[in-house]
């Protein structure tokens, strides 16, 4: 197979478009389908929905399966077995411990000046949909990840939408995942069409306040044009990641770590950025043995992804490798250098950070407690990883006494008149003369 290893400094502008672009040229491709499936589920609504399901996913799928019963929650704990159900209930734990303390005061008041009250009160949005992705794998850890600060956060009307396997069904270890984390009202559903159903709602699909939740390609193309119907929450595409080594990082946990974000399809982007060139050939040595021990269609996916958006970037230092990874700005970014602590400090555009051989991307996947949702394609430059915050919104709260509203009231007045917005001025001037009498 063929891996690529590029030289940073000889990239012309065009492959280097390309390396920073990553799936977001196969998202913009997208679009004119996107808009055609769109427009037939905000027409036909459920019948669109299975028209869908049943070319992509299930062809005997009809519209009663599009919501989860509870015998299905049941019977998902038998299928899923003791084992794996512990391992969610680790991960929830975790999850779970991580995200309450990002929860804010429900308000808060400061005296601005004296008879001045400024503050903000915190309230839940009124619905979420949460997109849990299925693809050729199952995904309870991002069942977590969305599921758990939703709760959190007191999100009153939660709504998950999974695509389901050729039987028409939910995947079992994801329904374990939403059931521990508490969330009961999901319909077996994905893609574009499951998106723009939370977008319009459908006689069975109810419409919400937010769709968030990473997806394919696809997924996100519909995102971008559902703009504006309803947020879309943060841009979360096909997976990428960067490992960042210097000349003392073990190309045996580079190469290894290199594939984890590469196994998750081939529209993923997963990249070694160093500047030593020996670390790099011997990745380059020890990758074809362990891609070998993937199973066939992980391996495709690897070898895609390394012979098209990922393989090794190579630089003249590591000041040149960090100023590309915050040009780049990745979802995962893992950092494997002799003072990792120091090379945090100069990154300045990232996902998630993670430090050290001991905290390899998998940890922060499922069990470490940082949110895995994080904004793909470059938009760490302005997003952040999936929180909280992400189910909150604040609202301002205001008060004055008459001492405070006479203290502004000068001020107001003179910055109304200077905008030329003579009704705010004078609800201010008329106000203290029927005060006055």
């Amino acid at each position: 197979m063929k891996i690529q290893v590029r030289d940073l400094a000889t990239l012309s502008a065009d492959e280097l478009k390309t390396v920073m672009r990553r799936a977001e040229q196969d998202i913009t491709a997208l679009l004119p389908q996107a808009q055609q499936v769109i427009e037939a589920v905000r027409a036909r609504g459920d019948d669109a929905l299975v028209e869908y399901v049943r070319q992509f996913d299930a062809k005997d799928y009809t519209a009663a399966d599009l919501r989860v019963s509870d015998a299905d929650f049941e019977r998902a704990y038998a299928e899923v077995g003791e084992e794996v159900v512990e391992a969610i209930r680790h991960a929830h734990a975790n999850i779970q411990r991580f995200h309450a303390e990002q929860m804010p005061e429900p308000m808060w008041l400061m005296e601005v000046e004296r008879g001045v009250m400024a503050g903000e009160k915190i309230t839940p949005i009124a619905s979420a949909g949460l997109y849990v992705p299925r693809g050729k794998g199952a995904f309870p850890s991002v069942m977590l990840m969305l599921s758990v600060p939703a709760k959190v956060a007191g999100v009153p009307r939660i709504v998950v939408v999974t695509p389901p396997n050729p039987r028409g069904k939910a995947d079992p270890a994801a329904l374990v995942a939403a059931d521990i984390a508490g969330v009961r009202e999901v319909y077996a559903v994905g893609g574009m069409a499951a998106v723009a159903g939370l977008a319009f709602g459908t006689q069975t699909l109810p419409r919400v306040s937010k769709i968030i939740g990473p997806g394919s390609s696809y997924v996100s193309a519909a995102k971008r044009l559902l703009y504006g119907v309803v947020d879309v929450g943060l841009p979360a595409g096909p997976s990428e990641s960067i490992i960042l080594c210097d000349e003392t990082a073990d190309p045996r946990l580079a190469a290894l770590d290199l594939l984890v974000e590469a196994e998750h399809g081939a529209d993923s982007a997963a990249l070694i950025v160093t500047h030593s060139r020996s670390l790099a050939d011997e990745v380059l040595r020890l990758l074809p043995e362990y891609i070998a021990e993937l199973p066939e269609w992980r391996r495709k996916f690897v070898e895609n992804v390394l012979s098209g958006y990922g393989g090794i970037l190579l630089t003249r230092s590591l000041e040149e490798s960090i100023a590309f990874v915050n040009d780049y700005a990745p979802e995962h970014l893992e950092v494997l250098t002799a003072d990792p602590f120091s090379t945090l400090n100069r990154i300045q555009n990232a996902g998630e950070i993670l430090l050290g051989s001991y905290t390899p991307i998998p940890t922060s996947n499922y069990t470490l407690g940082l949110n895995a949702i994080l904004p793909t394609g470059g938009f760490a430059r302005s997003f952040s990883s999936v929180s909280v915050w992400d189910f909150l919104k604040r609202s301002g709260i205001g008060y004055c006494n008459r001492e405070g509203f006479e203290r502004l009231y000068q001020t107001t007045v003179r910055l109304a008149d200077y905008e030329e917005f003579p009704s705010h001025a004078m609800a201010l001037r008329k106000r203290r003369a029927i005060w006055s009498g």
